[in-house]
């Protein structure tokens, strides 16, 4: 059987990084995909399309991409189901991500998402220093 998907398209919103209670991250995020076609109107629609990665991934998505990047990913389709709380089935079709690279420059070069602390990490520095200055040039992706 053959699950994997490949995506090219923008983030909706921030991420959303939490932690499980054994403390793995986990990161949600929707990514706007375009269609290739034009409506009637002549204008292009796209698709919104839920993902989740995990782990040391998650973090770095969330620390290192923002609202409108354009970014790529790869990863499988998902389907789950839980009962809500009026004690319906709910039906969710997910892509978990395993990989995603940035595919422009950050509009935000020296915003407040770089280096900004993780959920499990402490907003004191142990070592008295300030913080790190981070070029998009200095980025491995």
């Amino acid at each position: 059987m053959i699950n994997n998907v490949t995506l090219v398209g923008r983030i909706t919103k921030e991420p959303e990084l939490r932690y499980t209670p054994q403390n793995k991250a986990v990161a949600t995020f929707t990514l706007a995909v375009n269609r290739q076609f034009k409506n009637a109107n002549g204008e292009r629609e796209a698709d919104f399309i839920n993902c989740v990665i995990w782990n040391k991934q998650a973090e770095n998505l969330a620390n290192w991409t923002h609202k409108g990047q354009l970014i790529g990913v790869i990863g499988s389709i998902q389907t789950r189901n839980y009962e809500n709380q009026q004690g319906q089935r709910v039906y969710v079709t997910e892509v978990v991500v395993t990989n995603f690279q940035p595919l422009e420059k950050s509009k935000q070069a020296n915003g407040d998402r770089v280096g900004k602390p993780t959920a499990n990490q402490s907003n004191s520095d142990p070592f008295g220093s300030s913080p790190m200055e981070i070029s998009d040039d200095d980025m491995p992706f």
